[in-house]
């Protein structure tokens, strides 16, 4: 059995969360619905649960904030919230689970059984998510990206471009580095930050921080800060310009 805590602040949303645990995942065993922050807390410290589904919009303390006062975070997380931008892009960077409110079952049976499987030291990842929150603005720092058996918490600006190949895509990095990640390019176009990456092409996506010029043509190409020269396809150039005379 998997030994969870409900941590909410609206009692329609934890008692809903708890029929649907209990209806489609009888794995879960629920040991206390929490009511506030500080309970979640101390029922953390005397119950030791194995998973928590931790609301990340409360009074007084974030689901964030919950986190970063526990020393020792030996348990899965899933963060549960209502839509929030900025909150679900610091979540997706550190390669963390989350659901939306109102709950998807399909999406709450997938992220209990990912917790079910073998555990990973997860550490880097919060450590990760603490600072993207406590960013001054919405430019997150570092993306986890999960590569065979670890996960590379890869600082945003030195991504120089990404390129699509298939379901896969290769991140060119500085100092000539390259990874290669399981996930679309289109994944890659929804997190990371649309102000600072651009799809000039279907195939590629620059952090405009890297161009150093943009030779001009039907579509035209860009040079960038490992000297390659990359195609602006004609359908991407306008959005690309207007990226670029704002920065």
């Amino acid at each position: 059995m998997i030994k969870a805590i409900l941590i909410d602040d609206e009692a329609k949303a934890r008692q809903g969360l708890r029929l649907v645990l209990e209806k489609y995942c009888p794995e879960v065993a629920i040991l206390a619905l929490c009511e506030s922050p500080e309970i979640g807390l101390e029922k953390i410290k005397t119950l030791k649960p194995d998973l928590v589904f931790l609301d990340v919009q409360m009074p007084k303390m974030s689901g964030f904030d919950v986190l970063e006062r526990i020393p020792e975070i030996n348990f899965e997380v899933i963060f549960v919230t209502a839509y929030d931008r900025y909150a679900i892009k610091a979540i997706k960077f550190s390669a963390l689970d989350y659901l939306l409110k109102p709950i998807d079952v399909d999406e709450l049976v997938a992220a209990v059984n990912k917790t079910s499987s073998k555990k990973q030291d997860k550490s880097h990842q919060y450590k990760s998510l603490f600072n993207n929150v406590k960013s001054d603005s919405e430019k997150l720092k570092r993306l986890a990206i999960p590569s065979d058996n670890e996960i590379i918490m890869q600082p945003i600006a030195d991504i120089i471009y990404c390129e699509a190949d298939s379901s896969y895509t290769t991140l060119y990095l500085s100092q000539g580095k390259k990874i290669t990640v399981a996930k679309t390019l289109k994944e890659f176009e929804n997190i990371l930050p649309e102000t600072d990456f651009c799809r000039i092409h279907h195939s590629t996506l620059v952090n405009m921080a890297h161009v150093v010029k943009y030779i001009k043509g039907e579509g035209g190409y860009v040079i960038i800060s490992n000297k390659q020269h990359l195609n602006v396809s004609r359908r991407k150039k306008e959005h690309f310009l207007q990226l670029l005379y704002q920065g």
